[in-house]
C-alpha cells in the first residue's frame, strides 16, 4: 500500500507518516492538491495533508481542494509537534551568521519570525513550496550562502549543518495531518488509538439571523462537545460562506443523525467529511 504526501522528501507530512505507516510505500507529490487526486487516480491508496497548524491556523488549500474539488473521507487524523531548526550548507557552516538569503515555507518563516528579526534584520526571506525544498534548495547552492528553516529529517536528508535548533517563537507548535483515502482503512488499527473525531461541513439556508445559532444549539444540547468550528467562502459572492465543524466523538447511531435530521429539516446542508481516530505522536 502506497502513502502520498506533501513532498519532497523530509518534510513535516514525512515525518508524520513515518511515524504512523510504518513499512508503507511512500510516495512524495509537489503539491496538496496533487496528493488527493493522486488517490482519486488511483496511484496511491491514501495521502496525508496538513489540515492546521497551532500557530499559523488552517491550512486553506486543504479545506478548500476536499470540500469543493474532490470527495474523499478523511479516515484518521495524525498530530505531531514542529521544531524548526537553522540550517545551512556544511561549507558555511563558519560563517551562518552572515548568510544572504533565508528560505522556507511561509508558515515556518512566520512561525520564526523573533529569531528571524532579530538575527537576520535586513536579509530577505524567500517563501517556498515546503521546508524540505528550502533545505533542498541550500544544499545545491552552497556558493549562495543561504539558510534553510527545516526540521531534522530535512537537514539529514540533504546533508546540511544545523547552525541553531529550536528557532520556533512559541514552545507549543502542533500541526494537524489529515489521512485521506477512497478505501476502507482501519486507521485504528494503524495508529493504535480509540480516540476519534467527527468532521461536517454545513451550509447555511440563507443569511438569515440566527442560522449560526441553531446550528450550534443542534450540537449543545445533545451535549456533544465541538472542538473547532470555522467558516470558509463558498466562491459563489461576498458574503456567502460554509462551516466546517469539529466534534469530540465517534459517528453513533443517535446523537449526531440526531443533529443532523434536526439540521436538515431546518434547510441546513450538512456533509460529513469523515468520522476518524485521531492520534498525536513525538518525533
Amino acid at each position: 500500500m502506497k502513502v502520498g504526501f506533501l513532498g519532497p522528501k523530509a518534510t513535516f507530512t514525512e515525518l508524520a507518516v513515518k511515524k504512523v505507516f510504518r513499512g508503507y510505500g511512500l510516495e512524495p507529490y509537489q503539491t496538496i492538491p496533487d496528493c488527493m487526486d493522486a488517490v482519486v487516480d488511483n496511484q496511491v491508496e491514501l495521502a496525508v495533508v496538513p489540515i492546521e497548524n497551532a500557530l499559523e491556523g488552517s491550512v486553506n488549500i486543504t479545506l478548500d481542494y476536499l470540500t469543493q474539488v474532490v470527495s474523499l473521507p478523511i479516515v484518521g487524523e495524525i498530530t505531531i509537534p514542529i521544531k524548526q531548526h537553522l540550517m545551512v550548507h556544511p561549507a558555511n557552516k563558519e560563517k551562518w551568521q552572515e548568510v544572504g538569503k533565508v528560505y522556507s515555507h511561509p508558515h515556518a518563516l512566520a512561525q520564526c519570525h523573533k529569531f528571524l528579526h532579530n538575527q537576520f534584520k535586513g536579509v530577505p526571506f524567500e517563501s517556498v513550496s515546503s521546508t524540505a525544498a528550502a533545505a533542498q534548495m541550500v544544499m545545491e547552492q552552497p556558493g549562495l550562502n543561504a539558510a534553510a528553516i527545516a526540521n531534522e529529517l530535512a537537514a539529514k536528508e540533504y546533508g546540511l549543518a544545523i547552525v541553531k535548533g529550536d528557532i520556533h517563537d512559541f514552545d507549543y507548535n502542533h500541526t494537524r495531518f489529515v489521512v485521506l483515502s477512497a478505501k476502507n482503512l482501519d486507521f485504528q488499527s494503524i495508529s493504535g488509538s480509540a480516540h476519534y473525531k467527527t468532521t461536517f461541513m454545513i451550509t447555511l439556508p440563507s443569511d438569515r439571523a440566527g442560522a449560526l445559532h441553531q446550528v450550534l444549539s443542534a450540537f449543545a444540547w445533545r451535549k456533544i462537545n465541538l472542538s473547532k468550528i470555522e467558516s470558509r467562502p463558498m466562491k459563489t459572492g461576498i458574503g456567502n460562506y460554509f462551516f466546517i465543524i469539529d466534534i469530540e466523538m465517534k459517528l453513533d447511531d443517535v446523537l449526531i443523525p440526531g443533529a443532523i435530521a434536526e439540521l436538515d429539516a431546518l434547510g441546513f446542508v450538512v456533509r460529513i467529511l469523515g468520522s476518524y481516530p485521531s492520534v498525536m505522536v513525538e518525533v
